[in-house]
């Protein structure tokens, strides 16, 4: 396999993950796209939408409400680092936050997002935009983007692979190894079927992410 100009390998699959940090399920699935970075030619480029953008205008319960008042920070802090470091930081800091929040079940505050960019080796003053409009209009921008691939009926994550975009897959436990590869593989067939559309049961497992 050869390289091009860029570094990196000719024939490996560019693929595209929309994330909102506070959700868990895009955790879960964000770890599986790495497991199958492992075992099929799959690279993934990560991006920053927002639940809070998606339901500010929406009638949902209060509980979630209250949840989504925690989600607008964490977010303002990725497209922060975006803009001042590009997008190849995005993969480190959406780790750092995700293994604070979700696997380590820390709050979503201020200090944690401080300790997250510590641990991503970003300058924590990138905490600054937690609390800061500066960065909605890019914010909005990029989770424009991930709406205009799959439609305003659906949440985070978004994928993208070679014009294929679809939601999903919402899953737990994350799938390692050959499993995750045949998911990807199922995954990337039946959201390129033409004219289909949706494949759902209720869930009756709450996240894991072991």
């Amino acid at each position: 396999m050869t390289q091009d100009d860029g570094g990196r390998d000719q024939g490996t699959i560019r693929a595209d993950m929309w994330f909102d940090p506070a959700c868990p399920w895009a955790w879960i699935t964000s770890r599986w796209l790495l497991e199958v970075e492992k075992v099929r030619p799959v690279r993934v480029d990560w991006h920053v939408m927002s639940l809070a953008v998606l339901n500010e205008d929406r009638d949902i319960p209060a509980d979630y409400r209250e949840f989504l008042k925690t989600a607008w920070e964490p977010v303002r802090v990725c497209i922060a680092a975006e803009r001042r470091f590009g997008p190849e930081v995005l993969g480190r800091l959406y780790t750092a936050m995700g293994t604070r929040f979700h696997d380590k079940g820390e709050p979503r505050t201020i200090d944690t997002v401080r300790a997250a960019l510590a641990d991503a080796e970003l300058p924590v003053d990138l905490a600054d935009a937690a609390g800061s409009t500066e960065y909605d209009e890019a914010l909005r921008a990029s989770h424009g983007e991930a709406m205009e691939l799959v439609g305003e009926d659906v949440g985070t994550p978004v994928v993208q692979v070679e014009g294929v975009s679809f939601f999903g897959p919402v899953v737990t436990p994350i799938p390692r190894g050959e499993d995750a590869g045949r998911l990807w593989d199922g995954v990337r067939l039946v959201a390129g079927t033409d004219g289909f559309f949706e494949l759902k049961r209720t869930r009756t497992r709450e996240p894991v992410f072991d």
